[in-house]
C-alpha cells in the first residue's frame, strides 16, 4: 500500500514537472514558430504551424549585423564574470574563514542592493558614466554588469566556502602556504563546482540584462539586448523579424546551457546555494 502511494506521489509529480517546464518554453518555442513566417503570416494569428520561410533572419542580418551585437554580448558578459570572480573569491573567502560579528550584516547590506529598483539609480550612474567618459564603451558596460551581479556572485560562493573543512586551509598553512597560495591552489581547485556553477549563471544574467544594456549603450558597446529591441520601431512592431532577433540572442546562451547543465546542477547541489 506505502509503495503504491508513493508510486502515485512520483507520477503526480513527474506530470506536475512537465507541465511547469512546458509551460517555461511555451514562449520560447513560439517565438522560434514565428521567427519562421513572413510577416504577414506572424500578425494572423495564433498558429503553431511554420510556413518554413527564413526571410526574416536574412533580414534582420542584412538590416542591423547580428555578429557585432552578439561579440559585445559575449565579451560583457564573459569579461563582468571574470572581474566578479577576481573580486569574489578574496572577498567570499574572507568572510567564509575569517567572519566577525558584522560578516552577516554585510551579506545582507550587498544582497539588499538588489532589491533596489534600478530606475532609481538611474540619473546618477548616468551623469557618472558621461562625466567619466564611459557612455557606450565595452569598459564601463562590463563594470556596471559586474557590479549589479556581483552581490549574488559573493552569496554563492560564501555559501560553498563554508561547506569545506576549515582544517584543510590551516594544514596548507602549516606547510608554510602564504595567503595567496592558500586561495589560489588549495581552495580553489576544492571549490571547482562551486565556482564553476556561479560563473555559468553569472554569464546568463549578464547576458540577459536588458535595463543597463539599453540605457548606457548606443551602438559601439551594445549587446543583443539592445539588437532585439531595435526591431521596436514608432511605425510598430515587426512579429517575424523581432521573433527571429530574439531567436538569435537566446539561441547561445540556451546552447551553453544545455551542454553545461550537468556542471550546473552539480555545482548548485553540492553547496553552491543552499
Amino acid at each position: 500500500m506505502a509503495r503504491a502511494v508513493t508510486t502515485r506521489h512520483r507520477t503526480i509529480a513527474t506530470v506536475a514537472a512537465w507541465i511547469v517546464a512546458l509551460l517555461i518554453f511555451f514562449p520560447i518555442l513560439y517565438t522560434i514558430i514565428t521567427s519562421f513566417k513572413s510577416e504577414a503570416e506572424a500578425i494572423q494569428g495564433f498558429s503553431l504551424i511554420p510556413s518554413g520561410t527564413i526571410e526574416s533572419y536574412a533580414e534582420v542580418e542584412a538590416q542591423r549585423g547580428y555578429f557585432h551585437f552578439f561579440l559585445n554580448s559575449v565579451i560583457l558578459s564573459v569579461g563582468s564574470t571574470v572581474l566578479a570572480l577576481i573580486i569574489a573569491v578574496p572577498a567570499a573567502w574572507a568572510m567564509a574563514f575569517s567572519p566577525t560579528r558584522r560578516t552577516k550584516d554585510v551579506l545582507m547590506w550587498m544582497l539588499s542592493t538588489k532589491m533596489m529598483p534600478a530606475v532609481a539609480v538611474l540619473f546618477p550612474i548616468y551623469l557618472i558614466f558621461r562625466n567619466l567618459g564611459l557612455l557606450d564603451s565595452r569598459i564601463g558596460i562590463t563594470v556596471m554588469l559586474m557590479l549589479i551581479n556581483l552581490p549574488i556572485v559573493v552569496w554563492m560562493l560564501y555559501t560553498y566556502f563554508r561547506e569545506i573543512p576549515g582544517e584543510i586551509l590551516e594544514a596548507a598553512r602549516m606547510d608554510g602556504a602564504s595567503l595567496w597560495g592558500e586561495i589560489i591552489y588549495v581552495l580553489t581547485p576544492m571549490a571547482i563546482p562551486g565556482i564553476a556553477s556561479t560563473m555559468l549563471l553569472n554569464i546568463i544574467l549578464a547576458w540577459n540584462e536588458a535595463f543597463w544594456t539599453l540605457r548606457l549603450t548606443t551602438a559601439n558597446a551594445a549587446p543583443l539586448t539592445a539588437f532585439i529591441s531595435s526591431f521596436s520601431s514608432p511605425e510598430g512592431l515587426f512579429w517575424a523579424k523581432l521573433s527571429a532577433a530574439s531567436t538569435l540572442a537566446i539561441a547561445p546562451i540556451l546552447i551553453m546551457g544545455w551542454f553545461s547543465q550537468r556542471q550546473l546542477v552539480r555545482g548548485l547541489t553540492f553547496g553552491a546555494v543552499k
